[in-house]
C-alpha cells in the first residue's frame, strides 16, 4: 500500500472576500486542451491554497451542450446571460472559429464589454474578440495557423507571435498549453508567485513561459537544420510574402553568392530557394482561401502573385487543384 500523499498547502497573506469567477464560453468545436488546461489551473489554485479563490461557470449559445474538438459533448451551466462586472469572460475557440462567432455572440460580447469586464480568448477566440471590436489598438495573439487570415481581416489589431498576451483587460492565447502560461500569470498576479509555482509543479509543468516567448519553434528547429545563414534567409522569406525578394538579393543580404545560396538550399532542403519560397507563398494562400472570404484575386496579390492566372497555375501544380475549387470545397465542408 502506498502511504497517503503529503499535500503541500500555500499560505496566502490575504484571501478575497469572494472568489473570482470565470465564465467560460464554449464555441462549437472548441479546442479541448486549451479549455481543460485553463480550468485545471483554477482548480489546482483552490486545492493548493485550500481556499475557494476561484469559481467558474461554463456557458454557450443555447445553454444546453457544446461539442469540442474531440467530438465530446459537454453539458453547459447556462446560456449567454447577463454577467456581473467582476466576472472574467473566457471565450474558448477552436476550428472554424469564423462560423462559430455568431451575431448573437458578438452582440453579447459588446454588451458585456461596456461594463468593463476582463475578456479573454483562448486558441482561435481572438477572432471572436476582434469581430466584436474589442481588440482595436490592442496587442493580441492567435494560433499561428490563423495568423495570416487574422492579420488580413483585422489590421487594427497589433498581432504578436507570443504564446499569450495581456493588454489591459484583454487576454489572448495561441492555443494548446499556452492556456497554462496565461492562467499561471493570472494566479501569480492575483495571489503571488509561490502559488502559481505550486500549481505548475502539480501539473509537472517545468518551463513556465512569459508573454515574451513565441508560439512556434525557431526556424532551425522547424527545418531540422542549424545553419545560421540558411535560417536568416528563411526568416526573410517568411517576412516578405506579399513582395517576394529575389534570390540574388537574399544571397547578398547574408554575404553569399546566388550560386552558394542555391547549393545551401539543395544540400539541406533538397530544393532551390525559388521553390522553397514558392511553397511558403502557396501555403499562406491556402490558409487565406480556407479561413477568409477574400477573393481569389486578393489572395493572389497578398501572396506575391502578379496575376490570377499565374497564381492558379502554381497552385494547381502544388496542390493538384485550383484556388477556385479549393474555395468551393471549403464552402461545401462548412455547410455540412
Amino acid at each position: 500500500m502506498f502511504p497517503p500523499p503529503q499535500r503541500q498547502v500555500i499560505e496566502l497573506d490575504s484571501v478575497p472576500a469572494k472568489p473570482r469567477r470565470f465564465v467560460f464560453v464554449l464555441l462549437d468545436n472548441f479546442t479541448l486542451l486549451s479549455f481543460a488546461a485553463a480550468l485545471d489551473c483554477l482548480r489546482l489554485a483552490n486545492r493548493m491554497s485550500q481556499k475557494k479563490l476561484y469559481e467558474w461557470r461554463i456557458v454557450g449559445e443555447g445553454g444546453v451542450t457544446a461539442r469540442c474538438s474531440t467530438d465530446t459533448v459537454f453539458q453547459l451551466d447556462g446560456d449567454l446571460d447577463e454577467l456581473h462586472r467582476e466576472d472574467t469572460i473566457v471565450i474558448c475557440g477552436g476550428s472554424d472559429v469564423q462560423k462559430a462567432t455568431s451575431k448573437r455572440l458578438v452582440s453579447w460580447l459588446r454588451r458585456e464589454a461596456r461594463k468593463g469586464l476582463v475578456i479573454g480568448g483562448l486558441c482561435t477566440a481572438a477572432y471572436s474578440l476582434a469581430k466584436a471590436g474589442l481588440l482595436e489598438g490592442k496587442r493580441a495573439t492567435i494560433h499561428w495557423e490563423n495568423q495570416d487570415s487574422f492579420s488580413e481581416e483585422f489590421d487594427e489589431v497589433d498581432l504578436t507571435k507570443s504564446v499569450f498576451t495581456i493588454d489591459g483587460n484583454r487576454l489572448t492565447t495561441a492555443g494548446g498549453t499556452s492556456s497554462i502560461d496565461l492562467f499561471l500569470q493570472i494566479i501569480a498576479n492575483d495571489h503571488g508567485e509561490e502559488l502559481a509555482t505550486a500549481v505548475a509543479d502539480q501539473q509537472i509543468y517545468s518551463s513556465i513561459r512569459t508573454d515574451q516567448d513565441t508560439q512556434r519553434l525557431s526556424v532551425p528547429t522547424r527545418i531540422g537544420v542549424r545553419h545560421p545563414k540558411l535560417s536568416q534567409v528563411i526568416q526573410m522569406m517568411e517576412s516578405n510574402i506579399e513582395e517576394p525578394i529575389s534570390p540574388a538579393v537574399l544571397a547578398k543580404e547574408v554575404g553569399m553568392s546566388t550560386r552558394q545560396l542555391e547549393r545551401l538550399f539543395r544540400r539541406y532542403l533538397n530544393r532551390s530557394p525559388k521553390r522553397y519560397y514558392m511553397e511558403l507563398r502557396l501555403q499562406k494562400a491556402r490558409n487565406l482561401l480556407m479561413q477568409t472570404e477574400m477573393s481569389v484575386i486578393n489572395v493572389a496579390l497578398a501572396c506575391g502573385f502578379a496575376s490570377p492566372s499565374h497564381f492558379s497555375k502554381c497552385y494547381r501544380a502544388h496542390y493538384k487543384t485550383t484556388p477556385y475549387r479549393e474555395r468551393g470545397a471549403q464552402s461545401s465542408r462548412l455547410s455540412v
